[in-house]
């Protein structure tokens, strides 16, 4: 069993859901030669969650950011507003989604289902570069 662990520099994104799969793929070297595994993707930011979802209908992520952006509205009462009127909403919807997803390793691949993809859920409108540590453990 080995362990390999990656840091992945997303650039800055707007406010949405941005399927980032590939970019974690593609980062991941070692991952065709992984039998069976686990990779886990954690996202080192309190503004910003990784999530898994459909990644075939673009209407889902849109949907989401609405559905997130009605449960975290900007014009609720927040103590903490120093950084803006996004950034409390934000950790609101970092908190809900959280900050890392596993999946597993098959015979070289993500066994994510037909329609899933891992996605950068970015709740500010315009955040910064994002940093991820990707880590895989197999054989």
């Amino acid at each position: 069993m080995s362990w390999h662990q990656h840091e992945i520099q997303l650039p800055a994104m707007s406010r949405g859901f941005h399927l980032i799969t590939d970019p974690i793929t593609s980062a991941v070297r070692e991952l065709p030669s992984i039998r069976v595994g686990l990779l886990h993707v954690f996202i080192t930011h309190t503004s910003a969650s990784v999530s898994i979802n459909e990644n075939a209908d673009p209407d889902v992520p849109r949907d989401l950011e609405l559905a997130f952006n009605e449960i975290a509205r900007e014009d609720f009462a927040y103590r903490h507003t120093l950084e803006g009127p996004d950034d409390m909403p934000a950790h609101v919807k970092c908190s809900m989604i959280g900050s890392s997803v596993s999946v597993p390793i098959c015979d070289g691949r993500l066994c994510l289902g037909t329609w899933q993809g891992i996605y950068l859920c970015e709740h500010r409108d315009q955040g910064s570069a994002r940093r991820l540590i990707v880590t895989v453990q197999g054989e």
